[in-house]
């Protein structure tokens, strides 16, 4: 833990862990740059900048997390803003246990229905939760020592007829249908409403029956999640952690293996898409393991598409190519949704093409990327942000083959499909084309593309 220091002195445990990460400044600054950026916070630090945070400077709003982030990627281990000589910043204590897989479930409970309370206020919260790849590490290792110890708990569970776990089911098939529909933004507000004040609370009730406890804490587990990913898709990326790393807590008690695998799998999703896959690789890894004796082949397929995912945002061409190459083998596997698990009943051949074309375009094959995509845009009519995902990397595609007025007119067609679609996971496709765009911001076409997106997209960096 950093010692107190007054404004203006030098920094010296900044300087300390910078030596440790054996990083040059300009190295510091690019890397508090890219985190940011991939919280939607423009920053534009350079060597300069860390030379005045080590002469005693605290920079503003959230940059000392993101600092703290980029010497914790560098040296593989948790750091916070305090131990690098910041000061500490007032934070509601749910903020940090939220982070936490607590061996208590009942601990987990209060700590889901407190970040609920505190994210629908919205008093001070959002400010204080920043995305920490690091923290994803324990959560990890706990659920795989709960897969080894927990011989009991059921490869392939159902969801229960009949009890209060019924009507979960029923209310997260409604919100699965306009997250779907209309994105996680318009949704959101109403999961964590129902998970922190009928949910939570009717699990903490002593009088209900054993029989009934475990499918209601898988169901529980699925809506935590499923705030997880509303949470992703409205850009509150540290929400999303917690509420992901809650939900798995949750899994462990109701048992189910299957869910367990999916709720890695999201993990996995957003450690690679924050700029982590490595960590991304990691977590789909484990639901490998979770998915291979749950008799999900459908839930397995998903998994090693992350992978892919991960693999290919490393460079990792031979591994990318075999996790995909696995999770087709998986999908043949399969013998159709009525034989798997709900909560992996949505998977499909067109999943995989929308996966496999994103994996396709970061490995730089353009020419399997623009096939998979364009497939998947034709499957997805009625999914209107897997559609703008799809167009955004059919556009790429496009642009690394040198189509440059099919690039931007695939663009602007998933730009006109974000309209009434509350996703930030939609508008970071189409940012992530427009970056490509920089060789080109002379052309007329190019001008005119961002000049439109400018209101969805903000401005460019």
């Amino acid at each position: 833990m950093g010692s107190a220091r007054k404004a203006g002195e030098t920094n010296t445990a900044l300087g300390a862990v910078i030596l440790e990460a054996g990083r040059s400044h300009a190295a510091l600054a690019r890397k508090v740059n890219e985190l940011a950026a991939l919280q939607s916070v423009i920053t534009r630090y350079d060597k300069a900048s860390v030379t005045r945070w080590l002469q005693g400077m605290t920079p503003r709003d959230r940059a000392p997390e993101f600092i703290a982030a980029a010497l914790a990627d560098f040296l593989g281990r948790p750091i916070a803003p305090v131990d690098l000589g910041f000061p500490e910043q007032q934070q509601r204590p749910v903020v940090a246990r939220a982070l936490t897989y607590c061996e208590d479930v009942g601990e987990t409970l209060h700590t889901l229905a407190e970040l609920g309370s505190t994210d629908i206020s919205r008093r001070s919260l959002l400010g204080a939760t920043p995305f920490v790849a690091t923290a994803l590490m324990d959560p990890q290792r706990q659920w795989l020592l709960w897969l080894l110890e927990d011989d009991q708990a059921p490869r392939l569970a159902a969801v229960a007829d009949g009890g209060p776990a019924e009507q979960v089911q029923a209310m997260i098939e409604m919100f699965d249908e306009m997250d779907n529909r209309f994105g996680g933004g318009g949704v959101r507000a109403s999961i964590v409403h129902y998970l922190s004040t009928q949910l939570a609370p009717m699990l903490q009730q002593r009088n209900l029956p054993a029989h009934q406890r475990r499918p209601l804490y898988t169901a529980a587990a699925k809506m935590a999640a499923t705030a997880g990913w509303c949470s992703y898709d409205t850009a509150d990326y540290g929400l999303a952690e917690r509420y992901m790393i809650q939900a798995l807590r949750l899994c462990a008690e109701g048992g189910d293996r299957v869910l367990g695998g999916q709720i890695l799998a999201g993990m996995s999703h957003l450690a690679t898409s924050l700029g982590n896959p490595a960590e991304g690789v990691s977590l789909a890894r484990a639901g490998i393991a979770t998915a291979k004796s749950s008799g999900s082949p459908l839930g397995l397929m998903r998994l090693h598409a992350m992978a892919a995912r991960g693999y290919a945002a490393l460079g990792n061409t031979r591994q990318a190519t075999a996790s995909l190459h696995a999770a087709g083998k998986s999908l043949d596997a399969s013998r159709g949704p009525v034989e798997e698990s709900p909560w992996v009943r949505f998977l499909d051949h067109h999943y995989l093409e929308a996966e496999a074309a994103l994996v396709h375009r970061d490995l730089g094959e353009a020419t399997p990327a623009e096939r998979l995509a364009n497939a998947s845009v034709e499957a997805n009519s009625d999914r209107r942000r897997r559609q703008a995902i799809s167009r955004s990397v059919l556009a790429t595609a496009y642009l690394q083959q040198d189509r440059l007025d099919e690039a931007v007119d695939a663009a602007t067609n998933a730009l006109d499909q974000l309209s009434g679609v509350h996703s930030e996971r939609s508008v970071q496709a189409l940012r992530d084309f427009r970056a490509r765009l920089a060789p080109h911001r002379g052309e007329p076409i190019v001008r005119d593309f961002e000049l439109r997106a400018r209101p969805v997209l903000g401005a460019a960096a």
